[in-house]
């Protein structure tokens, strides 16, 4: 065996430049995959935590009516005296908020704003003493302040801001309907506008006081949900399924839904996306085999000759196949190692720059909760899967051009060509 190693090292040092060939091959597709999955993985890490922080929570209290006509927004679903619940809730050491979320049309008034116009919108009604307890929207101010109990304001999110037109100390009118059925006209000031990763919010979101949409709404103290915080999100639906269990009756009927059936759209779009991006990783895979393919067809049938030497001198078939496929072995190694150094370059950018796409997702919905630069993740293990594929790839790519060199005859394999 050592005498093969040999032979196999000599053989890449005495054919230099078709190893560097080969093994380049193989190190850009190995790091155009590993940069890739980069990309891809960092996408999803930070459209969970997006989608978490100012969209779903970890996890939801709501009727158990309330899912089925989500879409509507519904108040007649709303829950009352939930006062109890919280208390119980902050008891189990889980942060938790109420909301009310409903929908409405928003009016602009030409002067201050640039025309007349109006569009409808969901409208977040959060309690600014607790919401920044399960969400991440006080660190996101872009100009202006967080919302302030009781107070007749608002706050925006940047891409509606700019869309209408609005500025800190704007007015504002929000026509709705309230718990009762009845029209209700909402006047409010523009106190903030927040510029958060989140591109649905940042799209069409509009955010004021609890207690300032509970007078206008006739709700009564009720809330429309109540969401929850847990120390891993990963585990939402395994601590929802425990902690249903524990509240019991204190649920009042009520259920807690988990984030990703909250978000279970964007749960089905993430595996079609793995699903897509599978199939592009293999077609970057493909380009490499047929790269290192060929360079290994080429060594084999212009070493025919020396092939026929070394089975002539006595060696076995099985010990030929060996040192080729040692050989191969070696380009693999060498080609991995340098795809892996190509790949972390490529990583090292990606990850602390990133790549800015808000040019692309400011207009157009890509499904990803990101609202501009897509970060990449590092990812130890498709490093080290590459390693191992592109050791494999070389020598299952080695095998039939070395099974056809031995099937010649050996008087047929030393003839001069």
């Amino acid at each position: 065996m050592k005498f093969l190693i040999t032979l196999a090292w000599k053989n890449l040092s005495r054919y230099k430049k078709r190893t560097i060939i080969t093994a380049a091959a193989l190190a850009f597709g190995l790091g155009l995959y590993i940069f890739m999955d980069s990309m891809l993985m960092g996408a999803e890490v930070e459209s969970e935590r997006n989608l978490i922080w100012y969209e779903t929570a970890s996890a939801r209290i709501m009727h158990q009516d309330y899912w089925a006509e989500k879409d509507s927004l519904p108040l007649k679903y709303a829950l009352d005296n939930t006062d109890e619940l919280l208390a119980r809730l902050d008891k189990e050491g889980i942060a938790a908020t109420p909301r009310t979320v409903f929908s409405g049309e928003i009016i602009m008034i030409k002067d201050p704003y640039p025309e007349d116009g109006s569009m409808f919108t969901k409208i977040f009604a959060i309690d600014p003493a607790t919401d920044e307890n399960v969400f991440e929207f006080k660190k996101t101010i872009e100009a202006g302040r967080y919302l302030e109990p009781g107070e007749d304001g608002v706050m925006l999110g940047s891409w509606l801001a700019e869309d209408i037109g609005a500025k800190v100390g704007f007015p504002l009118t929000i026509v709705t309907r309230g718990r009762d059925g009845y029209m209700q006209t909402i006047d409010v000031e523009v106190v903030g506008i927040i510029n958060c990763p989140n591109p649905y919010i940042n799209r069409a979101s509009l955010f004021i006081p609890l207690d300032t949409a509970d007078y206008y709404l006739s709700m009564e103290g009720g809330v429309t949900e109540i969401d929850l915080k847990y120390r891993n999100y990963k585990e939402a639906e395994k601590v929802s399924i425990e902690l249903e269990k524990k509240l019991g009756k204190d649920l009042n009927g009520w259920v807690i839904l988990p984030w990703q059936i909250l978000a279970k759209d964007y749960v089905m779009f993430s595996e079609m996306k793995k699903g897509g991006s599978s199939i592009f990783l293999l077609l970057v895979f493909i380009i490499a085999a047929v790269g290192v393919s060929n360079t290994m067809l080429m060594a084999v049938f212009e070493r025919e000759k020396e092939l026929g030497m070394m089975r002539a001198m006595g060696m076995k078939d099985s010990q030929v196949k060996t040192a080729f496929f040692i050989e191969a072995a070696g380009i693999g190694i060498i080609g991995s190692i340098f795809g892996i150094i190509f790949g972390v370059i490529l990583d090292f950018w990606l990850v602390n720059y990133g790549i800015d796409f808000s040019f692309m997702i400011r207009d157009m919905d890509i499904g990803y909760r990101i609202s501009g630069i897509f970060y990449g993740a590092w990812n130890f293990t498709t490093m080290v899967k590459a390693l191992i594929i592109g050791v494999f790839m070389t020598v299952g790519v080695a095998y039939f051009p070395i099974r056809r060199g031995l099937k010649l005859e050996i008087t047929e394999a030393l003839k001069d060509k």
